[in-house]
């Protein structure tokens, strides 16, 4: 196969309200780059960007937001291949992947990274590319950066009007992306009528933190939310920030918010990686994650959803083993037999907990060896199978799913966290350790035409997967995909309040050695 590549003065060439832009074409798909949608003061507002003169070259990847730590070393990229790119908080921009800029009206994906509220980028993980996305399921692709850590959730109300958000400031640039592409998409083949937020991790975070938001209202119609659903791991940020505001001052030498603002940003993190985790230890305001104010609702457990979004047509789901999969295998799972499994597990959990959780697993997973319940997550699904039956209540349009095949290293792992997202962008071909021979090209299929029906029709149902009715208060019908893709009612309803019950304890006595350690 030839490839073909424009860029020219007349190829790619889109008039936005700000001005003229110009991208490349690549294999028949139109791409943009790093087009600012927004400019920001620290800690305030984002405003529009001005009109700017003749044509802007937007080829390039623009600046993501900084990190707090910005001596981290790559690691893990078998199972999670990522890119990092240069930092700056000028970080409001997005990027578009289009069939044509033609006037067509596609959906339009936009996609909310992952890293929590803290890290992360538009472009970080390879399987973020838009282009496949794009060319197989005719839709319009928009990544986006924006404020992250103690630049887009750092509350400092209390000192000023112009700062009143500023503990949402990054989700605040959300949705002036969003209003960005309310006013621009039409120009490059999108249709504004029907915007889908979807994201991973953190961002899945972010579509529920939009749903919160009444200034998003109106400028999205559906959301998938994958593996955001994450409890107290993306809890809010509650209270005051003036007391964290005044220590890291204090440690800063520095007495005013305005002198805040100015500082550059490496000692701004410097300092309150310092002070953060005396006041975290008190229970006491530390930013890095929405706070509840009124902008925004808070999470939707505790607060309710509100009301307004309840048209809103939602997928939510989880990956089999999430944060579990990353530990290193202590089995062979090739070869270990059910009783050594099972005795495994009882060394783990206790011959109560076996008692109580053998009849169950086999029931929700018949298919799976023993062994697996160890890496078998409870941390997000136990708080997503409340948040799906919470938004059922008041939405007959959710759409449950759970993401269970495993992935072939080290004798085969269960699935970790983000080993769904090549599925879901059409691009496990970028992801060497997602191919499994006769499963992956299935999976991928059922996923992607899921995701592009739902972006289509609002529903995800296709000739690609059984009937996939949504759920309701009462039954939560979850699409299993894996080697043996289907639906299952309820099927894990009770044994995962039972595995957090075992499993908890254990899992928080290895995250306080962890901090022994560390």
């Amino acid at each position: 196969m030839e490839h073909v590549f424009i860029c020219d003065a007349k190829t790619a060439v889109v008039e936005t309200d700000k001005g003229t832009v110009k991208g490349y074409v690549y294999d028949g798909i139109t791409m943009f780059k790093g087009i600012p949608y927004a400019k920001a003061e620290r800690f305030r507002a984002p405003q529009p960007v001005e009109h700017w003169e003749g044509i802007l070259d937007v080829t390039n990847y623009g600046f993501v937001c900084p990190l707090l730590d910005a001596s981290m070393k790559p690691n893990g990229e078998i199972a999670v291949p990522h890119r990092f790119w240069v930092m700056n908080e000028d970080c409001q921009n997005l990027n578009v992947w289009t069939p044509a800029c033609d006037g067509k009206k596609r959906p339009v994906m936009v996609w909310l990274h992952g890293g929590g509220f803290e890290a992360g980028s538009a472009i970080e993980q390879i399987a973020y590319e838009g282009e496949n996305m794009c060319r197989l399921g005719d839709v319009v692709v928009v990544s986006i950066n924006h404020r992250l850590n103690i630049l887009g959730y750092f509350d400092v109300s209390e000192y000023g009007e112009e700062y009143a958000n500023s503990g949402n400031a990054g989700t605040d640039d959300i949705i002036a992306a969003l209003k960005w592409i309310q006013t621009n998409i039409e120009a490059f083949g999108g249709d504004k009528d029907n915007v889908v937020v979807f994201g991973q991790s953190g961002g899945g975070a972010k579509v529920t933190t939009l749903l919160q938001s009444k200034d998003a209202d109106g400028l999205f119609a559906k959301g998938i939310n994958m593996s955001g659903v994450i409890g107290p791991v993306l809890a809010d940020q509650k209270g005051s920030g003036k007391e964290l505001a005044e220590a890291v001052m204090k440690e800063l030498g520095i007495e005013t918010i305005e002198e805040l603002e100015k500082v550059p940003y490496e000692a701004f993190a410097k300092a309150y990686l310092k002070v953060k985790p005396a006041l975290q230890k008190e229970g006491k305001y530390v930013g890095g994650a929405p706070c509840p104010n009124a902008f925004y609702a808070g999470e939707p457990i505790e607060n309710g959803f509100r009301k307004e979004t309840a048209q809103i047509p939602l997928m939510v789901g989880s990956v089999f083993g999430e944060f579990a999969s990353f530990a290193p295998n202590r089995y062979d799972r090739s070869a270990i037999s059910e009783e050594e499994a099972w005795s495994a597990v009882k060394e783990m959990l206790g011959e109560e907990g076996v008692a109580e959780l053998k009849p169950l697993f086999e029931k929700a997973y018949p298919d799976r060896n023993p062994i697996d319940l160890l890496t078998l997550d409870f941390i997000f699904r136990l708080p997503e199978q409340q948040y799906i039956k919470a938004r059922c209540e008041g939405s007959k349009q959710t759409w449950s799913y759970l993401f269970n095949m495993d992935m072939p290293i080290e004798g085969g792992k269960t699935p970790w966290h983000c080993a769904d997202i090549p599925f879901f962008f059409h691009n496990t071909e970028l992801v060497p350790v997602s191919q499994v021979p006769g499963v992956t090209n299935r999976v991928e299929e059922e996923i992607f035409r899921s995701v592009m029906a739902f972006a289509h029709t609002g529903d995800p149902n296709n000739d690609a997967i059984d009937e996939w009715p949504a759920s309701t208060p009462q039954e939560e019908h979850t699409m299993v995909f894996g080697k043996k893709s289907g639906v299952r009612t309820n099927f894990d309803a009770e044994l995962i309040p039972a595995l957090a019950k075992y499993m908890g304890p254990v899992f928080a006595k290895m995250m306080a050695h962890a901090d022994v350690q560390h």
